[in-house]
Order: C-alpha cells, then sequence, then structure tokens
C-alpha cells in the first residue's frame, strides 16, 4: 500500500511542486515548451532504443538462446515511454534514466537478478537459460486438432454423438 501512495499521491504532489518552482524561475511558457519538447524526444528515443532491443531479441531467439536480459529491457522502455509522455521533469529523469543504452542494461540486470524468471512449458519443466529455444519448443509435444465420433452399443447404432 505505502508504494501505491508513493506512486499516486506523493509524485503527482513532488511534479507539480517542481513544475511550479521551474515556472516561477525560468517563466510558465518556457516550462510548458520544455515539458512538450522533452515528451517528443523522449518518444523518438524509445522508437529508437525499442526497435534497436528488438532486433537484438530476434536475433537471440534465432541462434537458439532466451533474451531474457532484452525482455527486461523491453519492460523498461515500455515504463520509460509512459513517464516520458507524463508531463513533468521528475518522470522525465526517471524515464530517461529507464530508456538510455548507458543506463537500461545496468538497471534490466538488476531487474532480472532480484526478479529471478522462470519459463514453464506444458509439461511444467522449467526452461532453463541454458537449454536452447528450439529445444524448449520441441519438449512441449504435439497437439493435433479434429473431430470424432462416439457410437454407442449395436442397440444405439442410430445415434451418432459428434464432439
Amino acid at each position: 500500500m505505502g508504494k501505491l501512495f508513493l506512486l499516486f499521491v506523493a509524485l503527482p504532489i513532488i511534479e507539480i511542486a517542481v513544475l511550479v518552482n521551474v515556472g516561477e524561475m525560468i517563466g510558465g511558457w518556457n516550462t510548458i515548451a520544455i515539458v512538450i519538447f522533452t515528451a517528443f524526444a523522449g518518444a523518438y528515443l524509445v522508437r529508437q532504443q525499442g526497435l534497436s532491443t528488438l532486433t537484438q531479441a530476434q536475433q537471440k531467439m534465432q541462434t537458439g538462446q532466451m533474451p531474457g536480459q532484452e525482455l527486461a529491457e523491453g519492460l523498461l522502455l515500455v515504463i520509460a515511454g509512459v513517464l516520458l509522455v507524463t508531463p513533468g521533469f521528475v518522470t522525465d529523469g526517471l524515464g530517461f534514466l529507464f530508456c538510455l543504452p548507458m543506463t537500461r542494461p545496468v538497471i534490466a540486470k538488476l531487474l532480472i537478478k532480484n526478479f529471478p524468471m522462470n519459463v514453464v512449458t506444458n509439461h511444467q519443466q522449467p526452461f532453463q537459460q541454458s537449454q536452447p529455444f528450439e529445444q524448449a519448443r520441441r519438449n512441449q509435444g504435439n497437439v493435433f486438432e479434429g473431430e470424432f465420433e462416439t457410437k454407442d452399443d449395436a442397440r444405439d447404432n442410430d445415434k451418432i454423438e459428434r464432439h
């Protein structure tokens, strides 16, 4: 509950206080211009970094590796995008921190370290980071879709059920 309080109550109050103080120092229109500029710059940077991260993830999957680092970085980029389009300097600072190629990999490694993940297949076997991706797919088994008919005894030859 404390974290949600900080997120939904304290952060907007801090943002408003910072915006008011910056507005008093450089003027209201200049403050608005900076907020709009950071939103556009952030959206461009998130898009650019997102495409780069997607390409890296696809390359890892093609070689049979699990793209754990890239998935964590992708999550950070989604969060960065939301933070950067939210008006304010504190959220912009956090958004750029999550988006920049120098800081994002470090934060992603911390996420992976603190929130270990196991991917589970149909057979409830954990997918190990060292296990090739193709091998994990093969372990899931085959699924066939089709129709069948059930016929009861000789007495019910006329009745056919479809499932």
